[in-house]
C-alpha cells in the first residue's frame, strides 16, 4: 500500500516564507536581491530531480544580468541567512546555496549563549572570557550612552538598521578588545568610505582587530597612526575633531579636503590653524575653513611661520591724522587797498575840507 499525490501539468504550488524574512531581512534589500532569494527558496523547497538550475538560469528567468544575480548572493551572505558551498572545480561564480532556517537562527541569537567576553583588564585576544554574553548583556550594553550612540552611527554608516546577531558581534569586540565605542564607529567609517568593501560587518571587525594588535585603542590612538602612515582618513578625522563636529565626514567634505592637500599642498598644522578660527563663527562648517585656506593659498602661504608673519604686517593707517591748516583763499568779498591808506586822519580830514572850500567857490 501506499499514499501518492497527484499533481498540476503547471506549478500551482506554494512556497511559505518565514515572516522574519518579510519583517527584517526584505526591507533592507533592493527589489531585486528579494526576487533572487524568493526563487531560490522556492527551487531548494520543490526542487525536481531533472530540473537544471544555476545562477544563469535564475538571471534568464527573472530578466536580469548574472551580476546581479551575484551580487544578491553575495548581500544575503553578508546578512547570514544563506551560505555559499563552493564547487570544487575553483569557479568562484558555480556554487550551492544554503538557505538559513531563519526560525533557528532566531533561536540561536536570541535565547541561545553565543558569545564570551573577557573579564575587563585580562583581555586575551583568543581565548573566551570566563562569563557568557547573552541577549540580556546587550539590553544592558545598550543603555550605555556611548554604545547606544555608536549602534546610531553605525545605521547611518551601513544605510540600515542593525540587526541583534550583528549588534551582538560588535559587542563582543568591544568587550574582547576593551575598547572605545567610537573606535568601532571609525572602523565602520573607514571600511566604508575608505575600502568600500561589501562584507562590511566582517571587515569593520577585522580592521578593530588589526588596530588592537598595533597597540590603538581609543580614537586619538588611530588619529595618531594614520597620520603617521600618510592615511588620508586620519587627516580628514583630525580636522574633524578640530572642528569638533560629532559625524563622520561626508563625500563632498572629503573632497574638499582633498583639495587642501592635493591642490593646495597643504600639510595638517596649517589646516589646524585655519580651525582655530572657527570660533569666530557661530556655525563654523568645511566651507568656511575652506575659505581661509584658499585666501592663505592666494597669499602664498607655504607653512604656519608665513601665517605668523602675515598676521604681523601692519595695517594701513586709516587713523587720525593732523590736518594741515587749510590755506587763505581770496575772494570777491574782500577789503582792497585804497590811495587812502597812505594818508593819516588829519590829512584826509584837510583834503575833505579843502575839496568843499573848492564846490563852494565853483
Amino acid at each position: 500500500m501506499s499514499f501518492i499525490k497527484g499533481s498540476t501539468s503547471i506549478d500551482l504550488g506554494d512556497t511559505p516564507v518565514e515572516n522574519i524574512f518579510i519583517d527584517v531581512y526584505m526591507p533592507m534589500a533592493n527589489g531585486t536581491f528579494v526576487q533572487v532569494y524568493l526563487l531560490g527558496y522556492k527551487y531548494a523547497l520543490n526542487h525536481e530531480p531533472n530540473m537544471s538550475v544555476n545562477n544563469a538560469s535564475i538571471a534568464r528567468h527573472l530578466n536580469v544580468p548574472l551580476s546581479d544575480v551575484l551580487d544578491a548572493w553575495d548581500f544575503w551572505e553578508d546578512k547570514n541567512i544563506i551560505i555559499k558551498h563552493r564547487s570544487e572545480n575553483g569557479d568562484e561564480d558555480n556554487y550551492s546555496v544554503e538557505f538559513v532556517n531563519l526560525k533557528q537562527l532566531y533561536i540561536d541569537n536570541n535565547y541561545k549563549l553565543i558569545y564570551s567576553a573577557p573579564q575587563k583588564g585580562a583581555v586575551e585576544k583568543d581565548q573566551p572570557g570566563s562569563h557568557a554574553l547573552s541577549p540580556t548583556d546587550l539590553v544592558e550594553a545598550n543603555k550605555v550612552p556611548e554604545i547606544r550612540d555608536m549602534f546610531v552611527e553605525i545605521n547611518k554608516i551601513i544605510a540600515r538598521e542593525l540587526v541583534p546577531n550583528e549588534k551582538l558581534k560588535i559587542v563582543e569586540s568591544l568587550y574582547k578588545y576593551n575598547i572605545d565605542p567610537s573606535l568601532i564607529t571609525e572602523a565602520f567609517s573607514y571600511s566604508k568610505k575608505q575600502k568600500n568593501v561589501r562584507h562590511i560587518l566582517g571587515f569593520s571587525l577585522g580592521v578593530v582587530r588589526t588596530w588592537y594588535d598595533q597597540g590603538i585603542l581609543t580614537v586619538e590612538d588611530l588619529q595618531q597612526y594614520l597620520m603617521e602612515q600618510g592615511d588620508r582618513y586620519g587627516f580628514y578625522s583630525r580636522v574633524y575633531k578640530a572642528l569638533g563636529f560629532p559625524s563622520q565626514p561626508s563625500e563632498a567634505a572629503m573632497e574638499t579636503m582633498d583639495i587642501w592637500i592635493d591642490k593646495f599642498n597643504f600639510d595638517i598644522d596649517i589646516v589646524l590653524e585655519a580651525c582655530k578660527n572657527s570660533t569666530k563663527t557661530s556655525n563654523p562648517n568645511i566651507n568656511y575653513i575652506n575659505g581661509i585656506l584658499k585666501d592663505w593659498h592666494e597669499k602664498g602661504i607655504k607653512k604656519v611661520e608665513d601665517i605668523e608673519k602675515l598676521d604681523a604686517k601692519p595695517k594701513s593707517n586709516t587713523g587720525y591724522r593732523k590736518t594741515q591748516a587749510a590755506p587763505k583763499i581770496k575772494t570777491k568779498f574782500h577789503l582792497a587797498k585804497s590811495r587812502g591808506d597812505k594818508y593819516t586822519a588829519e590829512e584826509l580830514e584837510q583834503l575833505v575840507l579843502e575839496n568843499q572850500k573848492r564846490r563852494l567857490n565853483n
